[in-house]
């Protein structure tokens, strides 16, 4: 691994479906820079990293993304020194990542078209014109520091573990039977963080009212009319609808499967919040199935604590696969669990408690097979 030194600052935004990957660079590239700084997750509006790394009056931030507006930064660098902030995952997930991170959608945007193919050849990039994240740092810091020369041995890496891989394929002789993998034990899958915080977890389900993206960029923002909560150790439950402050989209009541007089009858949303605060503990590790539901509180008004725990990410880190929908995954480790609490949002919620309780009581069998 070679060091460079940069005037630049790097911010690495890795997808966590991206962590594990085996033959990723952004680890590679983020080793050599010491000025690099990788970051995991899908939602930055709230991390305080980034938003120290944006604040750097020395170093303005910049996004490397392509799009409409994006300067050629090969051709039109800018000035001085820079943050510059990189997404690493797939084009699909890098586009998740800009698509619902305000922060990142108000930074200027560059891109550039590289002068020389991909040398990632144990990978097929979707586009010719596509080089991995690594390749990306190599041009676009040459450019920004008029040093091209200097960082071509961020490639050395690359090409060691690509060489690397292909001997090993040329070595390897071809099989027409499948060979079966040992099983990892259990305890080395699951989360262990089920276990450890078990006292901690919080279930939370959000539902709102939302438009159909087909009614037009005038629509209005989503809003958060139905909250509910389950502390898993002790059974403690939280249930508030509030009342919507923006006209009642025609599908809100069918996806809540609230009815309409319950939705503009509750309380204000204040209310819900003022009642949540006082339910809600500093120690609760929330548990929800991907994050659309504690943004939407956030983005609503509300307030959370910091810690979550992705349950559709763990499953997806256990199970090494495309995971599906909430629904589809709880039908997988027994018959749907009986509704909390009134609409989706109610059954939701225990399918999340089921989950959490299935991966706890399969971690405590695979401590006591281990210790027997």
């Amino acid at each position: 691994m070679p060091r460079i030194e940069t005037a630049t600052r790097v911010v690495i935004l890795q997808h966590p479906r991206e962590r594990d990957m085996p033959i990723g660079t952004a680890r590679m590239a983020s080793l050599c820079l010491p000025q690099a700084e990788l970051h995991v997750g899908v939602r930055w509006g709230q991390s305080a990293p980034l938003a120290r790394a944006l604040r750097d009056p020395a170093r303005p931030p910049i996004l490397l993304y392509p799009g409409p507006g994006a300067r050629d930064i090969l051709r039109d660098p800018p000035r001085g020194p820079v943050t510059l902030v990189v997404v690493d995952g797939t084009w699909s997930q890098a586009k998740t990542v800009v698509r619902d991170n305000p922060v990142l959608q108000a930074l200027p945007r560059y891109a550039f078209a590289t002068p020389e193919p991909s040398q990632y050849r144990i990978r097929r990039e979707p586009r010719a014109e596509y080089v991995s994240t690594i390749e990306a740092l190599m041009h676009v810091l040459g450019a920004l520091e008029g040093e091209p020369a200097r960082f071509r041995s961020l490639l050395d890496p690359l090409h060691a573990m690509v060489d690397a891989q292909l001997a090993c394929q040329a070595r390897a002789p071809r099989r027409r039977v499948r060979q079966s993998r040992a099983p990892r034990a259990p305890r080395e899958r699951l989360p262990e963080i089920v276990t450890r915080r078990f006292g901690d977890l919080l279930c939370v389900v959000g539902e709102a009212n939302a438009w159909p993206y087909r009614a037009g960029v005038d629509s209005p923002p989503e809003e958060l009319v139905h909250w509910v909560a389950h502390r898993v150790a002790t059974g403690e439950t939280f249930d508030a609808i509030a009342a919507p402050e923006r006209p009642l989209s025609p599908s809100t009541t069918f996806h809540s499967e609230l009815a309409e007089p319950s939705l503009h009858g509750a309380p204000p949303r204040a209310e819900l919040f003022a009642r949540f605060g006082r339910f809600v503990r500093p120690t609760d590790l929330l548990c929800a199935w991907g994050h659309y539901g504690p943004d939407l509180l956030v983005a609503s008004g509300g307030t959370l604590p910091q810690e979550r725990l992705d349950l559709r990410a763990e499953a997806h880190r256990l199970l090494n696969r495309k995971i599906g929908s909430l629904e589809a995954y709880a039908a997988t480790l027994g018959p749907i669990p009986t509704s909390l609490m009134a609409g989706r949002a109610g059954r939701r919620l225990a399918m999340l408690v089921q989950i959490v309780r299935r991966w706890r009581d399969a971690d405590g069998d695979a401590a006591d097979a281990l210790a027997g």
